[in-house]
């Protein structure tokens, strides 16, 4: 018998090589082998039927009216135990969005994108899930996955628009954006502070990243107002969200950034004192490199038990992030440059003297220089040479 790999299948029935993966492991495929760590298909094998597609269309018109009724099934996680919030949803969409932060929050990111892929053929859910399964994504380093994400979300957002789905789908494309400190391709709503074709619901999660669009501009006091506001907005006395932990964390970036670093201190060992506690290490380890090693400090002065775990997922994830950014700059370099910054990246890529350039443009080679300078910083670039490798 002829065989085919997950990826060979994946090709054939048009699907992600995870969905075909679960179809295995869940013994939903006839005849498929297991050989070692690889999974055989027979090239004859059917796709299996999935039974969660629903009968109407895809982008059928409901999808806001579902998101929002998911929205308002979402339970808070208790403090002394946020696992046991599984327990009190009877929705298997509710509980699946759940898994997924929790196991984002614990670093397992493949576990989130695994929640994501159990969302196939319901909108709302996958829609709902979204954002994690982009964050998960960019820690993995794995663009492919992002791209599919995104082209997903970019098709809801086209053929609902003006609803609130389609403002969703942009806020959860927002948050590669501002994860890779591309501020102008922050949808203008968000820009703006128009927060009225979302659901009510999702405010704490938009402020979120409305303060976080606010960093990537410098403007700390805007952000750390925004989320200081948002934590009062948002507080419960019998639980936290993952938006509640990653709150704190603005405040305490755009404290640092300040030179309040007393304060900035206080939020984040706020944060660490809910978080850590129950194995929460992510939002920390995104920000080991922000804070000139006072990460560490408090870690080892408050929680020492988890420094180690800490600092290696920040090791291992900062090279993925790394990949995923420099795909995704490259990617995007129209929409993160102006027109007149791409055609002087590109003379300059080209090992045209500064001066000629400057004639050509009828500009000084200091304000060229200057304009090089705002673009490298643009690119999270340190020079031409790696400059060359984005426009080249």
């Amino acid at each position: 018998m002829i065989y085919m790999t997950v990826k060979e299948a994946a090709e054939k029935w048009k699907l992600g090589t995870r969905i075909v993966t679960l179809y295995c492991a869940d013994n939903r495929i006839d005849g498929v082998i297991k050989r070692d760590n690889l999974w055989l298909i027979p090239e004859n094998a059917r796709r299996p039927a999935d039974k969660r597609r629903r009968k109407h269309p895809a982008f059928g018109p409901s999808v806001s009216d579902e998101l929002s009724r998911l929205l308002a099934a979402y339970a808070v996680m208790p403090y002394d135990n946020p696992d046991a919030v599984l327990d009190t949803v009877n929705e298997e969409r509710v509980r699946l969005q759940l898994e997924s932060e929790i196991a984002y929050l614990r670093g397992d990111f493949s576990k989130t994108l695994t929640c994501f892929e159990k969302t196939l053929g319901d909108d709302a859910a996958r829609l709902w899930v979204c954002p994690a399964a982009i964050a998960a994504a960019i820690s993995l380093g794995d663009y492919s996955i992002y791209t599919e994400i995104e082209t997903y979300l970019k098709k809801i957002a086209k053929v609902h628009k003006g609803s609130s789905a389609a403002a969703y789908a942009e806020l959860a494309l927002a948050t590669a954006a501002i994860s890779c400190s591309v501020p102008n391709m922050v949808p203008d709503w968000l820009k703006e502070g128009d927060f009225s074709a979302l659901d009510q619901l999702t405010k704490p999660f938009t402020l979120y990243l409305r303060a976080k669009y606010f960093i990537c501009l410098h403007k700390f006091d805007a952000a750390l107002a925004v989320s200081q506001a948002t934590l009062d907005l948002s507080a419960q006395t019998r639980g936290f969200t993952p938006t509640y932990i990653y709150l704190h964390m603005t405040c305490a970036v755009a404290c640092h950034r300040l030179g309040r670093v007393d304060e900035a201190r206080r939020w984040l060992l706020e944060g660490m004192r809910i978080a850590l506690p129950h194995g929460f290490i992510t939002p920390f380890v995104e920000l080991v490199a922000s804070f000139g090693g006072m990460i560490e400090q408090c870690l080892e002065r408050e929680f020492p038990d988890y420094r180690k775990a800490v600092i290696g997922q920040w090791e291992r994830t900062c090279k993925n992030w790394v990949t995923f950014h420099n795909q995704f700059t490259k990617d995007n370099i129209p929409l993160i440059l102006s027109l007149r910054e791409c055609h002087l990246a590109l003379l300059v890529a080209r090992r045209i003297p500064y001066a000629e350039i400057a004639k050509q443009h009828y500009i000084s080679v200091g304000r060229l220089r200057n304009i090089m300078i705002e673009i490298y910083e643009k690119l999270c670039i340190s020079g031409r040479a790696e400059l060359e490798k984005y426009i080249l």
